[in-house]
C-alpha cells in the first residue's frame, strides 16, 4: 500500500475536508478508486467498526483496508484522519 501524508498547519481541517481531499487523490490515477476503511481519531471513531482487534500492533479497520485491495493510506496530521482506498 502507496503511504500519502498531508501535513496542514495554520487551519484546523475537518474530517469531511480531509475525506474529500483524500478521495481526489485517491481518483487522480484511478477513476474507480472506493474508500475501503478509515480512521477518526479526533472523534474516536473507525469503520468498518465491527473490527476491534488488533494484529501485530495494527488496528482491525487498517488490517481490513490492506487485505481488502487498499492500494492507497492517505494521512493527515499524523494520522488525525486516515483512509485507505482501493
Amino acid at each position: 500500500m502507496e503511504p500519502v501524508v498531508f501535513t496542514i498547519s495554520g487551519y484546523a481541517i475537518s474530517f469531511e475536508q480531509a475525506r474529500q481531499t483524500a478521495e481526489l487523490m485517491a481518483l487522480r490515477d484511478n477513476e474507480f478508486a472506493t474508500l475501503v476503511s478509515w480512521c477518526d481519531r479526533e472523534k474516536n471513531v473507525h469503520s468498518p467498526q465491527c473490527l476491534k482487534c488488533e494484529i501485530k500492533g495494527e488496528p482491525g479497520w487498517e488490517v481490513y483496508g490492506r487485505n481488502h485491495e487498499g492500494r492507497l493510506r492517505i494521512s493527515f496530521n499524523d494520522d488525525t484522519f486516515v483512509f485507505i482506498f482501493s
